[in-house]
């Protein structure tokens, strides 16, 4: 398996938007109600969803992980966003990290989690944090081994559901 990495563009956005629809509905069928996730899901990363805007924003970083190909994972950085008042005010976000069953467990969340926290770094983020799904044990885990520990909470909303995300923070 040889998986390659790049920072992708606006013309991966199909092929990046149909890989993070199959991994969010992997990770959250069941704990998301059908319509509720519909409606996400093209919000998300329908044609002109936010995966689309994202990617032609100057203002986020993006590493992609390819293997053949199509896309097996991807990662955002950014300004902070998370509703976390004690957060230093040059920290950064991870916004997303996302890898293709087929690719979990073989190294990839690695590479392009710490092609994040390098980047992060080498702009003077003196912080990192995320948001986690309260209920994801693997993702807790593996965000735990890359020195993330949870400092607080807050909501994800779909549709009429709220759900309990914790809100993780490394220091760099």
């Amino acid at each position: 398996m040889i998986v390659t990495y790049r920072a992708p563009g606006p013309a991966d956005a199909p092929a990046l938007s149909a890989m993070a629809r199959q991994a969010f509905v992997d990770s959250f069928t069941g704990l998301i109600d059908p319509e509720p996730l519909a409606v996400y899901l093209e919000q998300a990363y329908g044609p002109a969803g936010q995966m689309q805007r994202d990617l032609g924003d100057p203002a986020i970083d993006w590493r992609a992980a390819w293997l053949d190909g199509a896309p097996a994972g991807y990662i955002k950085l950014s300004a902070m966003t998370l509703p976390f008042d004690a957060a230093h005010p040059d920290a950064m976000e991870l916004r997303q990290l996302y890898v293709v069953e087929a690719c979990k467990g073989r190294g990839v969340a690695d590479a392009l989690t710490e092609w994040l926290i390098d980047t992060a770094r080498s702009r003077g983020a003196p912080e990192l944090y995320l948001a986690v799904f309260d209920h994801n044990q693997r993702a807790k885990r593996f965000y735990a081994r890359h020195g993330f520990g949870e400092v607080g909470r807050c909501d994800f909303v779909t549709g009429p559901q709220v759900h309990d995300d914790r809100i993780w923070r490394r220091t760099l």
